[in-house]
């Protein structure tokens, strides 16, 4: 029933691709080496506390790595401080009917398996600070679609695999909009998309200003 309704989507909208960035994409690599290695130098400090808090709750690995799918769908390791309880993933299956959003993704507002401290960490999106050692490898930019699972990208229709079309990143027009306020997954994609088309140096300082003001205020967090 799902997968059709993303088939039936895909035959009622087209995409024209923009053109290439080629001097773009050379200047957002370097931006994003040089501002990942910064951040990751000023905030290894806090790093290393959440770390050490994370770990102290239940004596599991503060950090929690995810096979997520990045530009020409190409899987990678994402990292991410850990909000849930060890077990997580096996329970997964068990909150599927409950899912808050329409499309592939997985979305739950009050999710049983967050833990106390990981409702904090998601909420300010400190668990996110990992993927910085992400985006230094090449793996993901600052600023770009955010990663996808294999199985969501399993029930993608051709129009909304245009999500992959570039590398994926850390925020986005998405998050920084409204966050996880959206629940409806065609919106989602049409604003990834939007930041395609409009994706410039320009564009990623606004989104970047965008996203830290979503984070003080709150707005739309897990």
């Amino acid at each position: 029933m799902q997968t059709a309704q993303l088939e039936k989507t895909a035959e009622t909208k087209t995409y024209v691709a923009p053109p290439e960035k080629k001097g773009y994409e050379i200047c957002k690599r370097i931006f994003d080496l040089v501002m990942s290695t910064v951040a990751l130098i000023v905030l290894s400090p806090m790093l290393l506390v959440v770390a050490l808090i994370v770990w102290l709750q239940d004596r599991g690995s503060p950090l929690y790595s995810q096979i997520r799918l990045t530009k020409g769908g190409k899987p990678f390791k994402m990292y991410k401080f850990r909000s849930m309880c060890v077990n997580a993933d096996a329970q997964l299956e068990q909150l599927l009917d409950l899912n808050e959003i329409d499309g592939p993704a997985f979305k739950m507002e009050n999710d049983p398996r967050v833990t106390k401290f990981g409702r904090f960490i998601r909420k300010t999106s400190i668990d996110e600070l990992p993927q910085l050692f992400n985006i230094i490898k090449g793996d993901m930019s600052i600023i770009g679609p955010r990663p996808p699972l294999p199985r969501e990208v399993a029930l993608y229709n051709e129009y909304q695999m245009h999500r992959l079309d570039v590398k994926t990143g850390l925020a986005c027009y998405h998050e920084c909009q409204g966050r996880s306020d959206e629940k409806n997954f065609d919106k989602w994609v049409e604003s990834d998309l939007k930041y395609i088309r409009e994706r410039s140096m320009l564009t990623d300082i606004k989104v970047i200003l965008w996203t830290i003001r979503a984070v003080v205020t709150g707005k739309g967090a897990a």
